[in-house]
């Protein structure tokens, strides 16, 4: 299934933003009509996958911001998980 330029479902759930905080409800919603958005998918934290495509989003994460777009990854794991391999990685 193609999803390159498909619209996301509408969607609530905890978040950590800007490695620092977690939020109880995060959406996509707050960028419509204000932002495009890169949402992509990645395992789980502390597993063995190539981490070079979510480093270059990093690393490349002002260039986005300056052309207005947003980048939201997301995984399987807990809001709590993702916070600690952040902060301990």
């Amino acid at each position: 299934m193609f999803l390159i330029g498909k619209k996301a479902p509408s969607f609530v759930a905890p978040a950590v933003i800007n490695g620092e905080e977690i939020v109880e409800d995060f959406s996509l919603e707050q960028y419509v009509g204000k932002k495009h958005v890169i949402f992509f998918f990645y395992p789980k934290d502390f597993t063995f996958v190539c981490p070079t495509e979510i480093l270059a989003f990093q690393e490349k994460l002002a260039e986005f911001e300056q052309k207005g777009v947003a980048v939201v990854g997301c995984s399987t794991d807990t809001e709590n998980t993702h916070l600690a391999w952040l902060r301990y990685p």
